[in-house]
């Protein structure tokens, strides 16, 4: 639907929209991705990914000694601190998730206020 759809506003666009409209493509998701670490609230990208590497490697440290273990009570006391870190970096790494869906129609906002400027010129 969506392709049909890009299809029929680049027949609707003429000459000098069409190439403005082909200029401001849809980034991939790579260059979004990076982008979350750009711009005024970049530096809090910056603190969740640091806080996540840092529940993540403590996790993989407390999961590794809870496998070298062999009593149960201190297999719960590295496992439970190892499943809940490991949890907690995964839901902080989703959390920038939504940040990269809004930059995304943003970016489509701000194409169509392109356009619509340029009409009315």
């Amino acid at each position: 639907m969506t392709d049909k759809l890009d299809d029929l506003i680049r027949e609707a666009l003429e000459g000098e929209d069409r190439a403005i409209y082909e200029q401001t493509g849809e980034l991939g998701y790579f260059a979004q991705a990076f982008g979350i670490f750009r711009g005024p609230q970049g530096w809090t990208a910056w603190v969740i990914m640091l806080v996540q590497a840092v529940m993540f490697f403590a996790g993989i440290w407390a999961s590794w000694h809870f496998f070298q273990t062999d009593e149960t009570l201190a297999a719960l006391k590295w496992g439970l601190p190892a499943a809940t870190l490991l949890l907690m970096a995964g839901m902080l790494k989703f959390t920038l998730m939504p940040v990269m869906q809004a930059d995304r129609i943003i970016r489509e906002i701000k194409r169509l206020e392109l356009l619509l400027a340029r009409k009315g010129d």
